[in-house]
């Protein structure tokens, strides 16, 4: 009872909900089989990273793309396309695995079409939720969806590695591909969502570049909209460790319990998204933004001093529930404070912010955490995200909500 269900009365977002707890398993399963796949052919856990690189550029440049295309055609139609090659290239990673072509290279070029199809699905998703819901509604629908990505990204890793051993990496591919079709039918069952301003005036019509230009422009001059993606990218690129869990794991810890230190993070989204009820109804929404960054920094920095298991659980766990609220009413920001016909690069731009975060993140905390140890390193984040918190408490607006745009 304590989950905020209000979005789920809307029959078209029930449906996509519901869809999205299939694809989203079906998603991770292939999230965990193309590692493993490339770590058989090339022995190396340099090309795993790779894997990575190669598909953050196409999934940046796609997501901007797609965002852009979002906002002057049908998101319906624009949601179906990718969402369609996303289950193509699913079926053709089980077609290279089945016919065993032991490539790295068509493994690596089919990883990175993937991630860029991913990174426009997700940019025009996003900006689809705003059309079919109410705007009080969509701190809920936010927390739903998150709930999603949580239990598939804790279910999904743990049935692959149990079923790799016995049926391949083939048979994940395969039932990826099939998971989609959930999501291709309930996109299917949507109304049209052609864009609320007519551009068919403008001669000639601008091209994607000035639109993205445009969307930039705006994220710019827009004093709270800029401030809540970049307090988002700096507590991502400060205070996000997972790159530090297996050294972490090793010297505090025993090896094999860095998966724990994994769950634990998303166990605590998964509880912060189970009990929504407690604060998707917060009309301050930049008093909550502050709060969950300072709490989330303040977590990392106490689980960087951690020196039990259960301790750096604890901290991880308090963590994930900040990062959670977080994401919800980032995205909620994004989704209120700009006019329907920017939501779609606006929601283009925040998935490359969200996913480089991590990424830049990553490469300075192994940076760090090899030359100052991890506890420095972990607290040290946690700290300067702190002060991050307290930066975007004294420049956002906190007195009052958002302002709202009309859908």
């Amino acid at each position: 009872m304590l989950v905020d269900t209000r979005p789920l009365r809307v029959t078209e977002f029930r449906r996509l909900w519901a869809a999205g707890i299939v694809t989203a398993l079906g998603a991770q399963l292939t999230a965990v089989a193309v590692p493993l796949q490339i770590y058989a052919l090339t022995g190396s856990s340099a090309y795993v990273g790779l894997a990575g690189l190669i598909g953050f550029a196409p999934m940046a440049l796609a997501a901007l793309w797609a965002g852009a295309l979002a906002d002057v055609h049908d998101r319906r139609r624009v949601l179906l396309a990718t969402t369609t090659c996303i289950g193509a290239t699913s079926a053709l990673l089980w077609a290279q695995a089945w016919a065993d072509l032991r490539s790295t290279g068509v493994l690596l070029l089919l990883t990175g079409v993937q991630q860029a199809l991913f990174g426009a699905n997700t940019a025009v998703s996003r900006a689809v939720t705003p059309r079919l819901l109410p705007l009080e509604a969509l701190p809920a629908a936010n927390a739903l969806q998150s709930t999603v990505i949580l239990s598939a990204g804790i279910t999904g890793p743990l049935l692959a590695g149990a079923l790799i051993p016995a049926v391949g990496p083939q048979t994940l591919y395969l039932t990826d591909a099939t998971a989609v079709c959930a999501t291709l039918w309930a996109v299917w069952r949507l109304p049209a969502l052609p864009p609320t301003v007519n551009t068919t005036h403008t001669h000639p019509p601008p091209s994607a570049i000035q639109r993205i230009t445009e969307g930039l422009l705006l994220l710019t001059r827009h004093q709270l909209l800029l401030v809540v993606c970049l307090s988002d990218f700096a507590a991502l690129f400060l205070a996000l460790p997972t790159a530090l869990f297996p050294q972490l794991a090793g010297e505090a810890f025993h090896p094999s319990d860095i998966g724990v230190l994994y769950a634990a993070l998303s166990a605590g989204g998964l509880l912060a998204a189970l009990f929504s009820r407690l604060f998707t109804r917060v009309g301050r929404h930049g008093l909550a933004i502050g709060v969950s960054i300072a709490v989330w920094g303040a977590a990392v920095a106490g689980f960087g001093f951690s020196r039990s298991l259960l301790t750096a659980s604890v901290w991880l766990v308090l963590a994930g529930g900040a990062l959670l609220t977080l994401s919800v009413f980032r995205q909620t920001v994004l989704q209120t404070a700009a006019p329907d016909d920017m939501r779609g690069r606006l929601q283009g731009i925040d998935t490359v912010l969200a996913a480089g975060g991590p990424r830049l993140g990553d490469l300075a905390h192994g940076t760090a955490g090899a030359t100052l140890g991890t506890t420095w390193t972990i607290t040290g984040g946690g700290l300067l995200t702190v002060a991050v918190a307290v930066a975007v408490l004294l420049l956002c607006r906190v007195d009052r909500p958002p302002p709202r745009c009309a859908a």
